[in-house]
């Protein structure tokens, strides 16, 4: 009897511990685990074992043990299905729901979009922002002489050759890469104005530089073209371009005020003649097709209305009174 008593007591104290196991394992596959400030991105190779893959996430910090994970993706049958390729994980996971993304396609592509009229340093905010790299890397690649000389462009550096369009990217896309792709856009779709360029005897870099300053002068389609003008005619004249957006880069951002114009600076066309040395913004295709293309309007001035738009004339006395007109319907308001 008092064998089997011991038996028995035995085997209810395996059954608790073995319960117990279940219920610790069964807490630790849900409980979320640490994220590293900053977040992880990991990186899973084609035909990675999954004993590898547990082993990165242990070491990541994403999850607490890996042989439980293998165990339990192991049992369920998980262990086959994950995807290769780039995981960024910002907020705590359980481990259950750190193998549901690796088994989604959650990690395939990142859309970032540069929308027209970026600064570089708004581009290099708005990619750091995005979780590709920081703004320090895209300053030290702008800065690398080599770096711009293999990508083609002026001296003057990436402003004006960073393609506004909607991109697609890998969390492991290194900053090279991304300014690579974004320049390669811009030769894509720079190529079809070339001979138009050509033509009219305008270089590469006279379009950008032009089309970076009708880029930030309006967003209105219908606009762009007779702004272009107004610029040519005033180039054509020898009159300075009095652009405001000119007056304030790249040490501000906004609007400029009264006071700004007057700051004496190399991109500054109210006291500098020509072109600016180098573009303000970075132009999409439609501002880089107008700076080759303007209308065929004798305007000489505009003047914003405050709603987008501007009112246009020929020569200054009719300037004045547009000028003139919008401050009464200002002060009516």
């Amino acid at each position: 009897m008092r064998l089997l008593a011991f038996l028995v007591g035995l085997l209810l104290l395996a059954c608790s511990a073995v319960g117990g196991g279940l219920l610790w394992a069964r807490h630790e596959l849900e409980r979320p685990g640490p994220v590293p400030l900053g977040g992880v991105i990991l990186s899973i190779a084609p035909g990675q074992a999954f004993a590898s893959t547990a082993r990165q996430l242990e070491q990541s910090g994403l999850v607490r043990h890996a042989w439980l994970l293998r165990v339990y993706a192991r049992w369920q049958g998980l262990d086959r299905s994950v995807r290769s390729g780039d995981y960024r994980f910002d907020a705590p996971l359980s481990p259950i729901a750190v193998l549901e993304v690796l088994r989604s396609a959650q990690r395939v592509l990142n859309r970032v979009t540069v929308r027209e009229g970026l600064t570089f340093n708004q581009v290099a905010r708005l990619l750091a922002e995005s979780g590709f790299g920081g703004a320090d890397e895209y300053q030290c690649l702008a800065a690398d002489a080599s770096f711009l000389a293999s990508l083609g462009v002026p001296a003057t550096g990436l402003e004006g050759y960073l393609f506004p369009d909607t991109y697609s990217l890998t969390w492991t896309t290194s900053p090279e890469e991304i300014l690579r792709a974004m320049v390669r856009r811009f030769r894509e779709e720079a190529a079809p104005l070339a001979q138009l360029r050509l033509t009219r005897g305008i270089t590469e870099a006279e379009m950008v530089i032009l089309a970076s300053i009708i880029e930030r002068e309006t967003g209105i389609a219908a606009e762009r073209e007779t702004i272009s003008a107004v610029f040519h005619n005033r180039l054509r004249l020898d009159m300075r371009l009095q652009s405001d957006p000119t007056a304030i880069y790249p040490w501000k951002e906004g609007v400029p005020t009264a006071a700004d114009i007057r700051v004496d600076t190399p991109y500054n066309t109210y006291t500098n003649d020509g072109l600016p040395p180098g573009p303000i913004c970075n132009p999409g295709r439609a501002a880089l097709e107008a700076a080759i293309r303007p209308s065929a309007a004798e305007y000489l001035y505009f003047v914003a209305r405050g709603d987008g738009s501007h009112a246009f004339a020929r020569n200054l006395r009719d300037h004045n009174r547009n000028v003139a007109a919008l401050r009464r319907a200002r002060r009516g308001r």
